[in-house]
């Protein structure tokens, strides 16, 4: 459980015996970002412009997350424009071979799907901290 997503949980669930830990784990740094990239678009039809080096650089303080939800916006634009060419589900189908995410779906995904504010970060990073001087370990 993503100590971020901890309020949407109901209380029963969190009293002692349920849940044993619960884990701050910082967002990635643009490696970690890049390799995440490579795993949610692994089998989507990528088109030629699209640099997951740009994309690892762009999303800075993104979770993991993030970046899936940003590359589930992309393909569902790119989804949305084919059918948008293609309205009549039998020539969607004929052409699907076309259909390709470009980085401009990316680049709109983006907009749509923002990191956690940075306040609420520093928030959590500082809960961890205090945790950590207060048990001497991470």
């Amino acid at each position: 459980m993503c100590i971020r997503d901890r309020d949407i949980i109901a209380p029963a669930l969190l009293r002692p015996g349920r849940f044993d830990k619960l884990i701050y784990v910082p967002p990635p740094d643009k490696r970690g970002r890049l390799e995440i990239f490579k795993v949610h678009t692994r089998k989507m039809p990528l088109a030629e412009d699209v640099s997951l080096e740009e994309l690892a650089e762009k999303t800075d303080g993104y979770t993991g997350a993030d970046i899936a939800a940003v590359c589930n916006t992309a393909a569902m634009l790119a989804i949305r424009e084919h059918l948008g060419k293609y309205p009549k589900p039998e020539d969607a189908s004929k052409h699907a071979k076309e259909l390709k995410v470009y980085m401009k779906h990316f680049k709109k995904a983006l907009e749509k799907v923002k990191p956690m504010p940075k306040e609420e970060l520093e928030m959590y990073t500082r809960i961890a901290e205090k945790f950590r001087a207060s048990k001497g370990t991470a």
